[in-house]
């Protein structure tokens, strides 16, 4: 088995973050050490420190990453009145996201998100929306889930159908337990890929509040 060094980890990182448009121009310094990320400097916006973020957890044989990246919003930017209105105008524009149950309040850039909604992926669909603005500089997601009745067999059911999706295998070894809301995700998958697709689809099972990924990749 190959054992990768942290110089060719650093390579592999430097080139996701290059591939990346918006943040090809960015100051971001990468250091590795025993396969964890650490990356500094100073990005534009909320969106920009997210996307380095998942840049690095696509590059292989990452084991960690430690986002120490600043938000430095550049002079001129919108004012929290602008920001509120373009926060409202994203919300309502996905279908998928029940906005009238979200509310938002914004100071010096950043979005506080408040309400209810029925399902995780509404939740994290809000923040992600908002995270992408031009000017907000983070996002404090205190959106709630309603409790609703959850099973492990409809968490399963989820998984599955989110596979056969991707042409890939049944949910066959994937073990689902839950516990308040918590669900948590234990067994072997094939790649980094099929391991988010798996999680993401857990997220949208009824009831799942949070997902605790256990998965081991079997490469």
């Amino acid at each position: 088995m190959r054992i990768p060094s942290d110089s060719r980890i650093r390579e592999d990182v430097l080139r996701e973050l290059r591939q990346d448009t918006c943040l090809r121009d960015k100051q971001i310094a990468v250091e590795v050490n025993q396969y964890v990320v650490t990356l500094t400097g100073t990005v534009a916006s909320a969106s920009e420190h997210i996307a380095a973020q998942e840049a690095v957890q696509r590059a292989p044989d990452v084991f960690a990453v430690v986002n120490s990246l600043e938000v430095r919003i550049p002079s001129g930017m919108r004012t929290d009145a602008e920001i509120a209105q373009e926060v409202q105008s994203a919300l309502e524009w996905d279908v998928m996201i029940p906005h009238e149950r979200i509310r938002s309040t914004i100071s010096n850039g950043w979005v506080a998100l408040e309400g209810t909604v029925d399902f995780l992926h509404e939740r994290a669909g809000a923040e992600r929306y908002v995270r992408r603005l031009a000017g907000v500089r983070g996002v404090y997601n205190q959106i709630e889930i309603n409790p609703q009745e959850a099973k492990p067999e409809n968490v399963l059911e989820a998984i599955t159908q989110e596979l056969r999706q991707r042409a890939q295998r049944e949910a066959d070894g994937l073990r689902v337990s839950l516990n308040d809301g918590v669900a948590t995700l234990s067994g072997q998958v094939s790649s980094w890929e099929e391991e988010r697709a798996v999680v993401i689809a857990a997220g949208q099972a009824p009831g799942v509040e949070v997902v605790r990924d256990q998965l081991r990749i079997n490469q």
